[in-house]
């Protein structure tokens, strides 16, 4: 039975999200065909002879594409099997639903998928409503990358002039933590998974034969479970010492994990990514983060003092942003000196509310809500101050316009301090630009509604 998993875009990865259930199924003698639209086209040919077609929905903007890839699917093979898995296929399923999608999966979806084609291919399968989401503990197998676009193909990683090419793997699954705004709680719950270290190593060896000269560790936090993620990291680096990494992980962890930055920087980590959100502690708290802004000050300079480079994300414009508030923000982010470690987009984004969120249980969040847009895949949301609205919509015009100019990230910070204060950025206050920040090529965003020029650019 052929089957054909697609993945619309996962942030410039080549999608783990394919090579993984590709696996399960090829082991078990299915025959797979696995494509990726962000690098290619639709394979019609593929699809037609397809019994099922799963499509991967890591997050917001490779579901808003999918629906599109879905109503091409149905024309060209209407008798296909539609499924949908990942973070977002929950969230979305009653609109998957709609659209034609017979099975909606979440959270440890190789066996399901594996189930389903089991199923299909016996004449067994029975229609059920809602998503199944499991999350058993699962033993993994290494990834099938092999008809996956090369990772050249891909957005690298930008450090002292050159690109590197970059991999990408995940260590864990799930989340420990319930932040409120998370897209991965809806599914997850507070509940995490490992990928064993014999799997992941292996899936890193094959993707640096491949031509990987930096893996990227996916995980929604790679210190949720951290003597499993560090001995990971240890032995990446004995087996390839210039093979370098990054890491993404919660500003709370980069406190209470402190000593163990060191093995971080020893074993080749170039950067942290750390989701702040904001520096205002009262948001921080309505969006129960776990951290202070106090705790944001000590972890950017613990960081740096450990030899670390960090990659704070923001989500800056909720209802409750005031415009102090995002002065503050562009001060302190001046005064930490990470003018030059922040993706310029990170300044724009607005807080996304999609179906299934835990935000819409919030009391004082549905006065601003409108109803459930269903091509945008979001509640819109409108600001209390219709001119703070109009002020973030003009500053994500300002970064968009920069980034087709390859403009630096301390120009467009300069655009986004003049539209704010209305003056000069005193750029001469900052030190000189550092060559060495490591930079994707494609900037890490998450929880943010793209608008209709975001997903343009996919």
């Amino acid at each position: 039975m052929k089957t054909v998993l697609i993945s619309t875009y996962d942030l410039g990865h080549q999608p783990f999200g394919l090579a993984s259930p590709a696996a399960w199924l090829r082991q078990h003698g299915y025959e797979v065909t696995c494509i990726d639209l962000s690098v290619g086209p639709l394979i019609a040919a593929e699809v037609r002879e397809a019994a099922l077609v799963a499509f991967f929905l890591p997050m917001h903007t490779a579901t808003r594409l999918a629906l599109r890839a879905i109503e091409k699917v149905r024309l060209i093979n209407a008798s296909a099997h539609l499924c949908c898995y990942g973070l977002y296929a929950p969230l979305n399923e009653p609109l998957l639903r709609q659209k034609g999608v017979d099975t909606v999966l979440g959270g440890e979806f190789e066996p399901a998928l594996l189930k389903l084609a089991g199923d299909i291919h016996h004449n067994s399968h029975r229609q059920q409503g809602g998503a199944v989401i499991s999350l058993e503990k699962l033993r993994f197998i290494p990834p099938d990358r092999s008809d996956l676009p090369a990772l050249a193909r891909y957005p690298g990683l930008r450090l002292n002039g050159s690109t590197r090419v970059m991999g990408y793997t995940e260590a864990t699954r799930g989340c420990k933590h319930r932040c409120l705004h998370c897209p991965v709680v809806p599914v997850y719950d507070g509940v995490f998974r490992v990928v064993q270290q014999d799997v992941v190593l292996e899936d890193v060896r094959r993707q640096i034969r491949a031509g990987a000269e930096h893996i990227t560790f996916g995980d929604p936090d790679f210190l949720n479970a951290p003597t499993h993620s560090l001995n990971i990291v240890r032995a990446f680096h004995a087996e390839f010492p210039r093979v370098t990494y990054d890491v993404t992980t919660k500003i709370e962890h980069l406190l209470r994990f402190r000593k163990d930055l060191d093995v971080l920087r020893e074993t080749g980590c170039l950067f942290v990514t750390s989701a702040v959100e904001s520096i205002q502690d009262e948001i921080l708290e309505k969006l129960d983060k776990g951290h202070t802004r106090h705790d944001f000050v000590q972890v950017a300079n613990c960081v740096r003092e450990a030899g670390l480079v960090l990659s704070p994300t923001f989500v800056p414009f909720t209802p409750w942003t005031t415009w102090d508030g995002y002065r503050d923000l562009l001060r302190l982010i001046a005064e930490l000196d990470l003018v030059d470690q922040i993706a310029p987009v990170q300044l724009t984004l607005r807080l996304l509310v999609p179906e299934g969120s835990r935000l819409l249980k919030m009391p004082d969040l549905p006065p601003v809500l409108r109803s459930f847009d269903a091509e945008a895949l979001v509640y819109p949301w409108e600001h209390p101050d219709p001119a703070l609205d109009r002020f973030a919509l003009d500053l994500h015009r300002i970064v968009l316009e920069e980034q087709k100019c390859h403009s630096s990230r301390r120009r467009v910070f300069g655009r986004i301090w003049e539209a704010t204060f209305n003056e000069l950025f005193p750029e001469d206050q900052l030190p000189l630009p550092r060559v060495s920040i490591p930079c994707p090529v494609e900037p890490w965003y998450c929880c943010a509604e793209p608008t209709q020029e975001q997903v343009a650019l996919v």
